[in-house]
């Protein structure tokens, strides 16, 4: 039984639903009449929400779904998104999430891998999405939500079909070791893979990071940039918010600076959930220094490092603090963040509570401070096992720990710093080399908007560095610039490390979780 994140006290109890968790104690401590979720003109409250869930967890089981069945969801973010994710932990089913924007063999390839029961999804995506959906062996339902369900089940007209009354809406009475979701890999090395997590896991990382280190509120309104199919926004903008009765801000389209700038406009968030990436493009916006973001107390960052410049630069123009932190689908969310008021630029901040860490080196063994070394973390979010992979999960899953392939070094404070991924370093004239630091130094250049620095072999077949740069409006890419950017480098560090060869891009691949694409790039090179 976990010690720590447990709201119960010193054990979870033997009944435990993570819709009951999340939503319905909402509706039972009078919350029932507040916004819990905005989507354009249309909102919920958490009574009006906890209705349609009950009566969409009639229908999944009309369906077929069974307890522990895996319900498929590709939808965009919106209200029937939030309905569905609620609706299958009622059910007891498991919850797997994936990018509605894949193509064919993408959603073929997901369907097969979770043998779902159960697919929820958006018309605008039946274009791709059908014929996987009707050739497969495993499904028993799907259901459409919009205007156009072809051959398949309206959404809205299977929730119609319900009784108001709880009936076969009951909340299956699981307990805290019953299986809950699926959150998938980004499919760095090969196809995502599902991290398989129990109920408790995401009760943990909520009481833990939300409570203890973000400081959810209950007036807050909390705005995400990633959208709901990454599980870190799924902690972000719906579990976190709604563990609080707080109000969530949804929308479908993407999520460009200007996007970003109007619902902040409209919504007046406080909470905001982001990336590297995109605070990096709205400083480059021309409506930043315009922007009221005096709405905003909390600003978060994950899935990336986030260069110590950026954050600089955000802090001067808005004076919103970022709180970097990482975490991964194996612990369902961050683990290691900064706190407000407690920002050590360059850093990725101290452990959340409830968690512990070690560095390893080579041989296996604990190494010094200040030296890098592979990530071993501890808590109790610990995913059981990647589904279906039993030599990777024994290689990654120690009871509850998970040995990562992120390198980093931690100071005698107790601060972490992000090395980079063990697959990333480059060895350069004999000596390991981070990509992240060159990346780092490339970017205080006003020349340099985005860098991704990989690795190539020269003519002797020997590793140098390869840098990716998106350019700053009126610097053309030339040798001239290649130059400069150079002996810049060797100002800032030690020679060996300066790339060999750079290349101009327009934009950098991105995966869908707003990362860049460094297998794109590699194979690309």
């Amino acid at each position: 039984m976990s010690k720590l994140g447990s709201p119960f006290g010193q054990a979870w109890p033997d009944r435990f639903n993570l819709c009951t968790y999340f939503l319905d104690h909402n509706v039972d401590e009078g919350r029932g009449e507040k916004t819990a979720l905005v989507c354009g003109q249309r909102s919920h409250t958490y009574a009006s929400l906890q209705r349609r869930v009950i009566r969409l967890t009639a229908a999944l089981r009309g369906l077929g779904l069974g307890a522990e069945d895996r319900v498929l969801i590709v939808l965009p973010d919106g209200l029937e998104f939030a309905e569905t994710w609620f609706a299958t932990l009622r059910a007891g089913g498991v919850f797997a999430m994936v990018n509605p924007l894949l193509k064919a063999k993408d959603f073929n390839y997901y369907l097969e891998y979770t043998k779902a029961r159960v697919l929820v999804t958006d018309s605008s995506v039946l274009a791709e999405i059908g014929e996987a959906a009707r050739s497969s062996r495993h499904l028993r339902g799907v259901l459409v939500v919009g205007s156009e369900a072809g051959d398949f089940t309206p959404y809205e007209g299977a929730i119609d079909a319900q009784s108001e009354e709880p009936g076969a809406g009951f909340v299956e009475p699981t307990g805290p070791d019953d299986l809950a979701g699926w959150l998938f890999t980004s499919g760095s090395t090969g196809e995502p893979k599902a991290c398989v997590h129990m109920q408790r896991d995401f009760a943990f990382s909520t009481e833990t990071f939300a409570l203890q280190v973000a400081g959810y509120r209950e007036d807050d309104v909390c705005l995400s940039v990633p959208k709901l199919f990454f599980g870190y926004a799924t902690g972000t903008n719906l579990m976190f918010p709604f563990r609080v009765g707080a109000t969530a801000i949804l929308f479908p389209e993407r999520s460009t600076p200007d996007a970003i700038f109007d619902l902040i406009e409209q919504h007046r968030p406080t909470f905001l959930t982001s990336v590297p990436t995109l605070i990096n493009n709205m400083l480059r916006s021309e409506r930043c220094d315009q922007a009221d973001l005096s709405s905003l107390r909390v600003c978060l960052s994950a899935g990336e490092a986030l260069p110590a410049s950026l954050y600089e630069q955000w802090m001067e123009r808005t004076g919103v603090e970022v709180l970097d932190g990482i975490g991964s689908a194996e612990m369902f969310h961050i683990y290691i963040s900064n706190r407000m008021g407690d920002v050590r630029v360059g850093s990725l901040g101290k452990l959340v509570p409830g968690y512990e860490a070690d560095i390893l080196g080579p041989d296996g063994e604990v190494v010094a401070p200040g030296e890098p070394g592979r990530l071993r973390i501890r808590g109790g979010s610990t995913a059981l096992c990647y589904w279906g992979d039993k030599a990777k999960s024994q290689e990654t899953f120690q009871a509850d720990a998970c040995t990562t392939a992120d390198v980093f070094s931690v100071d005698e404070e107790g601060y972490f710093h992000y090395v980079g991924r063990g697959d990333d370093l480059l060895k350069v004239s004999g000596i390991w080399v981070s990509p992240l630091e060159i990346e780092n130094a490339l970017l205080v250049h006003p020349a340099v908007d985005e860098v991704c620095v990989i690795g190539k072999a020269d003519k002797d077949d020997l590793v140098k560095p390869q840098a990716f740069v998106v350019l700053a409006e009126g610097h053309p890419g030339d040798e001239a610039l290649a130059g400069h950017l150079k002996a810049h480098l060797k100002d800032h560090l030690a020679p060996h490390k300066y790339p060999r060869w750079f290349e101009w891009c327009a934009e950098l691949p991105k995966n869908d979780r707003g990362k860049v694409n460094r297998k794109l790039l590699k194979a690309r090179s």
